[in-house]
């Protein structure tokens, strides 16, 4: 098997557009949550008002315009989705000093870019036009526009890649299974270089009432939106929609070391499951995730007592993060564990960027890659009480500030509605 390292990274999320802007907003502890209230009747007529939405403003203040980052025709042909992926994939092709232009390195690489959702506003708006006024109201371009595999297919198109294009739909874990597949496809030989990641932007008021109707967003601080995404809070109530792109470049060991270009970690090990339970709800005993990090670790060749750092899923429901949590004790205490709670350090990033959906699991491994490069254990914001007593709420959740540590080995875990489990396990290279 192949050795799979990470050589670029490009991001876009709710902090700002691009890696650094978005990784100190992280570090320094800034919230990209706002109130949607005064976007239309639509949102004011729910009962969860906030989101996480990617600001919107000049290129040169770390902002969405998508004239600034696209050509010209792109954002007729994209939905907003493919149009975070393609601006994500740009910085990290660039991160990684990597422009394929030879007929071997374009065949070479490939592109493994996903969607939970993807164009939703296509979705609504066509329908809402097609019964208004029939067929010849419909674009000829709302299908290629719908299509989750668009994001990927528009950036081999851009780039001229002729590798392995593919596009993982698996709800909220979307982005960790294309990253965690697009490692497979170096390892077992299929390309040397892949482009991976996740893309989401489904901040619609339809979208928002379903997951409202589910019960599963947070609906008690409309008045105070920086303060709606608690994970692993006393007070938690539910996740905060939010929208974005990450994307990394995965590359062969001996590929990277050729080049010469910056390592920022190695992928060592991926692990997938299901819970085989529920639609939306996940086991109260947290096995789902459990067998996903059991498996990266094994993938990996590690202890449980080597992982010096887990970015969680941590979505802020209370369900889930109770899960998780017994997940993570189980997996990292005892026999070939640590000895205590407190020496386990996990944190959820969601605090502050929200629950990207499809795009979380990517934008969380760039996070969770960041930790190991620099030695920060980024917080989770709004922690004031951890969960309650009976829940057995006592790491190190790296409550509301930054914690600098060195960090050798770290998971990043995302769980999705259909009981879908994925996590990555990355390390320092070397």
């Amino acid at each position: 098997m192949r050795r799979v390292v990470v050589t670029g990274l490009g991001i876009v999320t709710p902090l700002g557009v691009g890696v650094r802007r978005s990784w100190r907003g992280l570090v320094d502890g800034h919230s990209g949550i706002i109130s949607v209230k005064n976007r239309g009747p639509g949102f004011a007529a729910l009962p969860s008002q906030v989101a996480a939405t990617v600001p919107r403003g000049s290129a040169e203040d770390g902002k969405w315009d998508a004239t600034e980052r696209l050509r010209p025709g792109d954002e007729r042909k994209m939905a907003s989705f493919a149009q975070f992926a393609i601006a994500a994939a740009q910085e990290a092709l660039d991160d990684a000093c990597w422009a394929p232009e030879t007929v071997e390195e374009r065949e070479s690489t490939g592109v493994h870019v996903g969607s939970g959702i993807g164009s939703f506003d296509d979705v609504y708006d066509t329908s809402v036009a097609y019964h208004s006024g029939g067929y010849k109201k419909v674009s000829p371009l709302f299908v290629p526009r719908l299509l989750i595999n668009l994001g990927a297919g528009h950036i081999s198109m851009r780039y001229g890649l002729k590798g392995p294009n593919q596009s993982a739909t698996t709800a909220c874990t979307t982005g960790a299974h294309s990253i965690g597949d697009a490692a497979r496809l170096i390892a077992f030989g299929d390309a040397n270089v892949m482009i991976a990641g996740g893309a989401e932007s489904c901040i619609h008021p339809l979208a928002m009432a379903g997951f409202a109707r589910a019960r599963s967003l947070a609906t008690g601080w409309n008045e105070t939106p920086h303060l709606a995404s608690r994970p692993f809070d006393r007070a938690r109530g539910g996740f905060v929609i939010g929208e974005g792109a990450g994307v990394v470049i995965l590359e062969e060991l001996e590929h990277a070391k050729a080049r010469g270009t910056r390592i920022y970690a190695e992928l060592r090990g991926y692990g997938l499951s299901a819970d085989a339970y529920h639609m939306t709800a996940p086991r109260e005993d947290g096995e789902g995730p459990l067998l996903a990090m059991k498996r990266a670790l094994r993938h990996a060749g590690v202890s449980p007592r080597t992982v010096d750092y887990i970015n969680a899923h941590g979505s802020s429901t209370i369900l889930g993060d109770a899960a998780e949590n017994r997940a993570v004790k189980s997996l990292l205490l005892g026999e070939g564990g640590k000895q205590n709670a407190t020496d386990i350090n996990v944190s959820s990033t969601k605090g502050a960027i929200g629950h990207l959906l499809g795009a979380a699991g990517a934008v969380e491994a760039i996070f969770t890659i960041l930790s190991i490069s620099e030695n920060v254990m980024p917080p989770t914001l709004n922690l004031e009480n951890p969960g309650d007593p009976t829940e057995d709420f006592d790491c190190n959740y790296v409550p509301r500030t930054a914690q600098h540590r060195r960090v050798e080995v770290a998971l990043t875990n995302s769980f999705g509605f259909g009981g879908t489990n994925a996590s990555l396990c990355f390390s320092k290279y070397g």
